[in-house]
């Protein structure tokens, strides 16, 4: 199958590379690709520091990430850390008066009110989550197209022709991304 959409950012891309002269890589110049690139750069953006955060010992993101005492899947630990973007978010809000309904029809919620709570907050955040994976995935393939982030898998059957395949992603970072997302922490930490 093709899709046009996804190429049409890479062409553009081969275009603004061929018309300006190659200059270090400095956070104007990621996020100047980034807007050539990206569907949705400030989301891109925002994917491409957790990765450099998460990746901050080894270059590299996954297969897990470790918080506290659990392994997360990177993909996973990603979306849980783009929840609070879209606390706000009015398609947010309609998902949870959804599953509120939904769990009011199937008489699923106690009685008491903060125990619904949590429970319908723990099924937006299921709901949330997967499609949150979808947005991940697309925003390291459009990093990927952008030459910030090199992608593969580790896991189980790792030759399957099945792409799953109890299979996790790993997510590093670029050197050259690397230096300069580090080169603005510094100029910023140092006024």
């Amino acid at each position: 199958m093709f899709q046009p959409d996804l190429f049409s950012f890479e062409e553009r891309a081969r275009q603004a590379d061929a018309d300006e002269p190659q200059r270090p890589l400095d956070l104007p110049a990621i996020l100047e690709r980034l807007t050539v690139v990206c569907e949705r750069p400030r989301y891109s953006f925002m994917v491409l520091n957790l990765i450099a955060q998460a990746s901050a010992q080894t270059g590299s993101a996954g297969p897990y990430v470790r918080e506290g005492s659990r392994r997360i899947p990177v993909r996973d630990w990603l979306c849980d850390a783009l929840i609070p973007v879209a606390q706000r978010d009015p398609r947010r809000q309609a998902i949870a008066g959804k599953v509120r309904q939904e769990l009011e029809a199937k008489r699923a919620l106690p009685a008491d009110p903060e125990v619904a709570k949590r429970i319908v907050d723990d099924h937006v955040r299921k709901r949330v989550r997967q499609s949150g994976r979808t947005n991940v995935s697309r925003a390291v393939s459009e990093l990927v197209r952008a030459g910030f982030v090199r992608r593969h898998y580790q896991g189980f059957r790792v030759d399957h022709h099945n792409r799953g395949a109890q299979r996790q992603a790993v997510y590093t970072i670029t050197d050259e991304a690397r230096r300069a997302l580090h080169l603005a922490k510094v100029k910023t930490s140092n006024g």
